[in-house]
C-alpha cells in the first residue's frame, strides 16, 4: 500500500506546505502527497515544491472552491462562476500532471441546498454531468474523482452517498472519472462503507480513498480505526479482495494531537488491520463471508482482536 496525510494537518498549527513535506519525508510510512488546489499551490513554486519533495510522489490535487462559490460550484447559478469553477478543474489538471501526479479530487462542496424549491433537481444534476465530461475530455490521461459528503458545507448535498455518486459516474460514461471514499463521510450518511467500496472497486472505478473514523453525526476526523474496528477491518479486506493499488489518504484532522504522531498512528493503524486481514487470509475471510451467518460473522470479527 502506498499512503499520504493531510497537509493541513500542519497549515492550521501555523506551519507551512514546505514544513509538512519535511515532516512527511522523515515520517515512517509515507510516499505520495496530497495538496488542495489552490490553497497549497498558489504563491509557492512548483519546481521549489518539486525540489523539496525528494523521493515522495504526488498523488493528487483536490479541488477546493471557496468564498466566492458559496451559492454552488459546478451547478452555480452565475454562469461566470461556474466557468471560472470548470476551469480552476482543468488548470489543477495542468498542475498535477506538471508534478506527477495523477489524480484530482472533486468534493463537490457547494453543490447542494437548503431549502424545498431552491434548486431544480434536474438541472443541477445535468450541470455536474455536463461540467464533469468537460473536465474529463479535456485531460483523459488525468483521473477526475469524485468525492461525495451528505451535509456539509450545504445541508443536503447533490452528490450525498455511495449510490447517488456512483450512479452519476455511470451516467458521465468517462473512463477516467470515478469515485473518492471518505470513510467518516460514509458513516455520517450511515452508508456502510464496505458497500459501496465493493460496488466500486469491483467495477474499476474506485479512484481514490481518504481514510478516517467518527462518531456518524459530524465530520468527524479521528484516527482511523479509532472507533469502528469491525467496519475497519472489512473495508480493508475489500481493499485487499479487489486489490486496491492507490494512495491511502489519511483525511484526519489533529486538533489537539500534534501532526506527526497522529498521521503515523493513523499508518500503524492501517498497517495494523492490513496485517490482521493476511494473516487470516482472503480465502478464509471470503469462506466466513459467503455463508451470509450473522453469528459466523461476529466470531470472525472477535477473533480479529489482536
Amino acid at each position: 500500500m502506498y499512503y499520504a496525510g493531510r497537509m493541513n494537518s500542519f497549515i492550521f498549527k501555523g506551519r507551512t506546505v514546505f514544513d509538512a513535506i519535511a515532516s512527511y519525508r522523515k515520517m515512517d510510512g509515507i510516499t505520495h502527497l496530497e495538496f488542495n488546489y489552490p490553497e497549497h499551490i498558489e504563491g509557492y513554486d512548483i519546481e521549489e515544491i518539486r525540489k523539496a519533495m525528494g523521493p515522495l510522489k504526488v498523488n493528487g490535487f483536490a479541488v477546493r472552491w471557496r468564498n466566492l462559490w458559496k451559492n454552488g460550484d459546478f451547478t452555480n447559478p452565475d454562469p461566470g462562476l461556474r466557468r471560472e469553477a470548470i476551469d480552476m478543474a482543468k488548470k489543477a489538471a495542468d498542475i498535477c500532471r506538471s508534478l506527477g501526479g495523477s489524480v484530482i479530487t472533486l468534493w463537490l462542496e457547494n453543490d447542494g441546498f437548503d431549502y424545498s424549491f431552491q434548486m431544480d433537481y434536474k438541472e443541477a444534476w445535468d450541470q455536474i454531468l455536463e461540467a464533469m465530461r468537460e473536465v474529463a475530455d479535456y485531460a483523459p490521461d488525468m483521473k477526475f474523482s469524485i468525492e461525495y459528503k451528505p451535509f456539509e458545507e450545504r445541508n443536503f448535498a447533490l452528490m450525498d452517498s455511495a449510490g447517488m455518486t456512483l450512479l452519476m459516474v455511470t451516467a458521465i460514461d468517462r473512463p477516467n472519472v470515478g469515485v473518492t471514499f471518505d470513510f467518516c463521510h460514509m458513516l455520517m450518511k450511515r452508508d456502510n462503507p464496505s458497500y459501496g467500496l465493493a460496488l466500486a472497486a469491483s467495477s474499476g472505478k474506485l479512484f481514490g480513498l481518504h481514510m478516517n473514523d467518527g462518531y456518524s453525526h459530524q465530520d468527524s476526523g479521528l484516527i482511523f480505526g479509532s472507533i469502528h474496528h469491525a467496519q475497519s477491518l472489512e473495508f480493508v479486506y475489500y481493499l485487499k479482495k479487489y486489490d486496491y493499488q492507490g494512495v491511502v489518504f489519511f483525511d484526519t484532522f489533529p486538533i489537539r494531537e500534534e501532526a506527526e504522531p497522529e498521521t503515523q498512528a493513523n499508518i500503524d493503524a492501517f498497517k495494523k488491520y492490513l496485517a490482521i486481514v493476511e494473516d487470516i487470509g482472503i480465502d478464509k475471510i471470503g469462506e466466513i463471508v459467503s455463508r451470509r451467518d450473522g453469528i459466523s460473522a461476529h466470531k470472525l470479527a472477535l477473533s480479529m482482536l489482536r
